[in-house]
């Protein structure tokens, strides 16, 4: 079993950052290759979304239009974690934050990912 802990949502006014991180830990975590680490997010009534994702081999990354330039990715190999930077944060940000990890390749599908966090709520005024 893989466990993903999200931290560092909260509420912050339009214009604002929050950082987010996400630590892998489990019995199985230095066995499970988890080749991608992924950040999704759902807001209330609406489908679990892709956000970005980031490869844990070669660093490459993807990002969902909606927050390029805004939303940066990085992930510490070391420490197993990943983060997600997020500045010029808009109201339509509002969401439920959900780390997600695969192996093999990297994915922008929620379907493809077996581990999930439990999510972070990030709201945003406006």
């Amino acid at each position: 079993q893989v466990q993903l802990v999200e931290s560092g949502g909260g509420l912050v006014q339009a214009g604002g950052s929050l950082r987010l991180s996400c630590a892998a830990s489990g019995r199985t975590i230095g066995v499970y290759p988890m080749a991608c680490m992924a950040w999704f997010r759902q807001a209330p009534g609406k489908e679990r979304d892709f956000v970005a994702y980031i490869s844990t081999t070669d660093g490459s990354t993807r990002y969902t239009d909606s927050v390029k330039g805004r939303f940066t990715i990085s992930r510490d190999n070391t420490k197993n974690t990943a983060y997600l930077q997020m500045n010029s944060l808009k109201p339509e940000d509002t969401a439920l934050y959900y780390c997600a990890v695969r192996s093999l390749s990297v994915s922008d599908s929620p379907d493809n990912y077996y581990y999930w966090g439990r999510g972070t709520q990030v709201t945003v005024s406006s």
